[in-house]
């Protein structure tokens, strides 16, 4: 029986050794973070990120304004006398355009002159009186007064009578005639209008998150659909702050139009350079992932895909500019992004 028993135990022990032995022998799960039963990482092709120059210029929508552009209205009503307007004619400052019945003021204005001859006159008389102590201090001194209160009037009548005279206040171009020879006119009149057309105003709209690269003084270029030139224009002014409508900074650049090719009220299409980056992230146009809210991007992440929201800025053909979200030495997912979802396996293939 003893016997009996021992063999059993051996046999017993015996088959533990193996068991133990074939359990040391079964294929162990990968120690990676993938289970049994999951699918297989996507192979994807990547991009890693390098510094890359970037020479940065926009396109934006610009009017060609008059540098100066105003309405012309007599200073009083009158009648229109004389008229020298021809449309569309250039003109210096201070070119007669126009002149309104002035008699009656011509004839008062003569009325007072004839009455300083005379209160100068008797001005010089009291002088003498006064030398001899024919006259007191004060009635000479209300002589003295007569003249000075007739010289004022003169000069409010002349006044007057220069209102009647309508001259180009600067040197431009006249736009239509409204008005005839014996019309009757008021300060409401519009006469005509002139433009001044040597140099023209360029006004433009730079986006917010490109206003830093708005400098006065900066030369910017700009064509139009009538002349196919390149047009150079300066910055030399831009609104107090950003507008709320359109989240954008106004610029005005002034034009010098010397060869009067270009017209006040052209479109214009500028070309906004803000200069070389020589560390500027480019990734490829493919890798942008844009959102109703957002633009995002896969990055490569220890076989993990990373989404990661991004902020674009210039683009050219090929490449998207990143202005904040990656940095230099990420790499970024190129093919398969409608397949992946944050956290899936991912392998990558090729690297560009």
């Amino acid at each position: 029986m003893k016997l009996k028993y021992s063999s059993l135990l051996i046999a017993t022990v015996i088959f533990f050794l193996f068991s133990c032995g074939d359990n040391s022998n079964k294929i162990q799960p990968p120690k990676s973070g993938a289970k049994p039963g999951d699918p297989p990482a996507l192979e994807v092709k990547g991009y890693i990120i390098h510094p890359s120059v970037l020479h940065s210029s926009i396109e934006v929508a610009g009017t060609l304004l008059p540098f100066e552009e105003t309405e012309i209205h007599p200073e009083v009503s009158g009648k229109v006398t004389y008229l020298s307007i021809h449309e569309g004619a250039h003109v210096k400052k201070g070119t007669l355009l126009a002149r309104l019945f002035d008699g009656d003021l011509q004839a008062q204005l003569q009325k007072l002159k004839v009455q300083l001859q005379v209160a100068q006159k008797t001005e010089d008389r009291q002088s003498e009186l006064l030398k001899i102590g024919g006259i007191s201090q004060q009635d000479y001194d209300l002589s003295a007064l007569d003249v000075s209160s007739i010289k004022a009037d003169i000069q409010v009548m002349q006044a007057a009578i220069d209102k009647t005279i309508i001259r180009a206040p600067f040197d431009g171009k006249l736009g239509f005639k409204n008005i005839s020879i014996g019309a009757f006119i008021t300060p409401s009149t519009v006469i005509t209008t002139i433009r001044q057309d040597s140099k023209l105003k360029l006004e433009f709209s730079v986006p917010e998150k490109f206003t830093p690269y708005v400098q006065l003084g900066n030369v910017i270029y700009f064509t139009t659909e009538a002349v196919p030139k390149k047009y150079a224009a300066k910055i030399f002014a831009t609104e107090s702050g950003i507008t709320q409508e359109n989240r954008s900074l106004k610029v005005h650049a002034v034009v010098e139009n010397t060869d009067k090719n270009i017209t006040a009220g052209s479109f214009a299409k500028v070309a906004f350079d803000m200069g070389d980056n020589s560390d500027a992230i480019m990734v490829p146009t493919q890798a942008i992932i844009p959102e109703a809210r957002d633009k995002k991007v896969i990055v490569y992440n220890g076989g993990n895909a990373d989404f990661k929201i991004v902020t674009t800025g210039t683009r050219d053909s090929a490449k998207v500019e990143i202005l904040s979200g990656l940095s230099i030495g990420d790499t970024v997912i190129t093919t398969g992004l409608l397949s992946i979802k944050p956290g899936s396996r991912i392998k990558l293939s090729s690297l560009n």
